[in-house]
């Protein structure tokens, strides 16, 4: 592979910008059977809490017109599970692991930061943003206040570089956004899933045992690419974007209104190799424009 995709993240350098994200590749297992992980920029674990969680009770996936709603809670094996069973295998890949991690308050955020301390992880992605745990995640991420104060308390205490993942369900995402850079944060992911519902009128019941759950997949990319519009034109610090994110056009449009990098999602569950062909459409769009890097075509629209 050229060097056209070479992407800098601060001091970190993707040899590509395409990630895979958190929550839709488990810790990247499944997915070797298809192609070589190396392929990619990076990618991102599943989200990772201070102690195991089972997740949420009932109907988990609903599938929509153009994307899906999930209600997984977060399901996960604790962060000392994965620095036992899955970091050995997954350091020995050559591409940047992005740790996530949530917690359902400070304490937890805390002592789960010190424990992946001890595997000097390239990149943490804090979790403030789920939407669906009761506890914790949807407060931090929806107060400019409270997202600047656990932002500033896990830098502190983190040894990796931490990149703050937005919650979308929020009246102003630049303004939280901007409180998290003022914080520490050496970058930003958004978004996240929206807020959404699914009823089942057979059953005359709401789908979820939470009621609500989180819409991802191409419906929301319009409003993904607003907001990482907003996001950009707001902060300094380098922005990963994701939602709704199926071609490399589509990844194109996001680092066209900033984005270093993109993190590929839903996508994964409909097409595995989806990330790899979109590396591929915009390495051949990088020939075909005559591009050196794609770095001349970021942020042209801000």
């Amino acid at each position: 592979m050229s060097k056209a995709l070479e992407t800098k993240f601060n001091d970190i350098v993707f040899k590509n910008p395409v990630l895979t994200a958190s929550g839709t590749f488990g810790f990247g297992r499944e997915f070797e059977e298809y192609y070589d992980l190396a392929e990619l920029g990076g990618l991102c674990t599943k989200g990772l809490t201070l102690e195991p969680r089972p997740g949420n009770t009932g109907m988990r996936l609903w599938e929509t017109p153009a994307g899906m709603i999930n209600s997984i809670g977060l399901e996960n094996p604790g962060v000392d599970a994965f620095i036992e069973n899955e970091w050995p295998h997954l350091k020995g890949i050559d591409t940047v692991t992005v740790v996530n991690v949530g917690g359902k308050d400070e304490a937890s955020y805390l002592e789960a930061i010190e424990r992946i301390n001890a595997i000097n992880a390239q990149l943490v992605e804090l979790n403030i943003s789920c939407p669906n745990v009761k506890a914790g995640g949807m407060a931090y991420g929806i107060k400019a206040e409270m997202a600047a104060d656990i932002t500033r308390k896990v830098v502190a205490v983190s040894k990796a570089p931490v990149m703050v993942k937005l919650s979308p369900n929020v009246e102003n995402i630049a303004e939280i956004a901007l409180a998290c850079e003022e914080s520490g944060a050496c970058g930003i992911s958004l978004i996240n899933t929206i807020q959404a519902m699914a009823v089942d009128y057979k059953k005359k019941k709401i789908v979820f045992d939470n009621t609500y759950a989180g819409l991802s997949g191409p419906a929301v990319k319009p409003i993904a690419l607003r907001m990482t519009h907003q996001v950009c034109k707001a902060v300094d610090v380098p922005v990963m974007a994701m939602g709704g994110i199926s071609t490399w056009e589509d990844a194109l449009e996001f680092i066209m209104v900033g984005a270093a990098c993109v993190q590929v999602g839903t996508m994964n569950f409909i097409d595995p190799k989806a990330p790899v062909k979109i590396i591929e459409g915009l390495e051949a769009y990088c020939q075909a424009e005559g591009l050196v890097n794609i770095d001349e075509v970021r942020g042209i629209l801000l």
